[in-house]
This record gives C-alpha cells, sequence and structure tokens, in this order.
C-alpha cells in the first residue's frame, strides 16, 4: 500500500501510517493482550471499535506490512494476526506514548500500570519484550497465538495489569 506524501517528514509519514483512531490501539492490542483473532481484537477492546473499522484497519495494517495475516490452522474460517518486525519496533514508542500519557493525563491504575512498568523498566525491559514479541509473532505465530510460547515480559505485564484490576474490584466492593 502507497503512503500518502504531503512531506517527505519523517514525523508526517509515521502519522500517515499511525495517525488514524485505531491502528495503535489494534497493535497495542496484539502486543500487550496477544489478542490475535478478529473476535478478540473486537469484543475485547476498552475502547469498543465497530466491526467494519476493525476489518478495515487490519487490512491496511497488513498492506502496510505493520502485520501479517495467516489461515488459522485450527479453524478455516479464522485468521491469525501477527505483528511484523516493523511493528514490534514500535514498543519504545508505545512505552514513550504511555509514559507520557500517564504524565499529563487522567489515565485508569489498572490501564496504566503496564505503562509504569515499560517506563521504569527502560531500554532494557523494552528490548526483551520486543525479543519475546518476536518468538511470539514472526518465529512461531501459530503456536504463538495459542499461548504456547511463554513471554517472560508480556507474562510480568499481564500479571501486574490483572493484580491491579483485582485490587480496585476488591476496593470497589469493599
Amino acid at each position: 500500500m502507497e503512503i500518502e506524501r504531503r512531506s517527505g517528514c519523517p514525523i508526517n509519514l509515521a502519522m500517515e501510517v499511525l495517525g488514524d483512531r485505531w491502528s495503535l490501539v489494534i497493535i497495542r492490542d496484539m502486543m500487550f493482550g496477544n489478542r490475535r483473532h478478529f473476535r478478540d481484537l473486537l469484543n475485547r477492546s476498552d475502547e469498543g471499535i465497530a466491526s467494519n473499522i476493525l476489518a478495515a484497519r487490519l487490512k491496511r495494517l497488513v498492506a502496510l506490512g505493520l502485520i501479517d495475516r495467516q489461515d488459522d490452522p485450527s479453524h478455516s474460517q479464522k485468521a491469525i494476526y501477527s505483528l511484523t518486525e516493523v511493528a514490534i519496533e514500535l514498543v519504545p514508542v508505545l512505552a514513550a506514548l504511555g509514559a507520557w500519557g500517564r504524565r499529563h493525563l487522567p489515565v485508569s491504575e489498572d490501564l496504566s500500570i503496564r505503562a509504569e512498568l515499560l517506563e521504569k523498566g527502560g531500554p532494557p525491559m523494552w528490548e526483551a519484550f520486543m525479543d519475546d514479541l518476536r518468538q511470539i509473532h514472526v518465529e512461531d505465530p501459530i503456536r504463538g497465538a495459542n499461548r504456547e510460547i511463554r513471554s517472560e515480559v508480556l507474562a510480568e505485564l499481564t500479571a501486574a495489569f490483572l493484580e491491579t484490576r483485582a485490587r480496585m474490584e476488591g476496593d470497589r466492593r469493599g
């Protein structure tokens, strides 16, 4: 897919690829939630993306080379979406966006805990996370979609999110 080029500015060109309302949210959900099927991306997103928008964004992200689409061997009508190296290299960008959002916007504790951990972990954690994502999405995307491949960083981020959410729900009930 050809990128619209209003100029050769790298920030402008990046915004042409990632600047719509949903592309980074889809990449985030694939990256941090290992959501790899259309239904998971549709039904498990906090932001409530419409199915037609999700389908269009997935098609666009595939055409731009940020994600790959493969037939799911376990189900003839399902596809598995995987991050490409191009999308995996967005980890530092998403970590910086999350850190900025935590400092300047009214974030929720549960949804910002992963950003906090990535900010504290810095580049060494980002590199380890990118290595994990490469194993899950690039080296063995079918097993990675079925959660057969373990990611230490993803497990740490997910555990912190689940613990924070459980504590917050306990506080609301208590």
